[in-house]
């Protein structure tokens, strides 16, 4: 867990009582924004390629011994 996201969880059992329902909104809020966002961007597969499945030939790349060090 990142040390912030270990501040948030502090800070909310901090959060009085009688605020809770506004501070739930507004992280609702911005959860919102992210669900939003298209996915995946539209950057995602801009490389032009031929069609096959990037894993396709995992095994026949292992087999021959791709990313052993030797």
């Amino acid at each position: 867990m990142s040390g912030d996201r270990e501040e948030l969880e502090r800070l909310v059992h901090e959060i009085p009582e009688d605020q809770v329902p506004m501070v739930l909104a507004e992280v609702r809020r911005h959860l919102r924004l992210v669900k939003d966002r298209p996915w995946p961007p539209a950057f995602f597969g801009i490389a032009p390629g031929d069609g096959t499945p990037i894993g396709a030939r995992t095994d026949e790349l292992l087999a021959e011994g791709f990313g052993q060090y030797k």
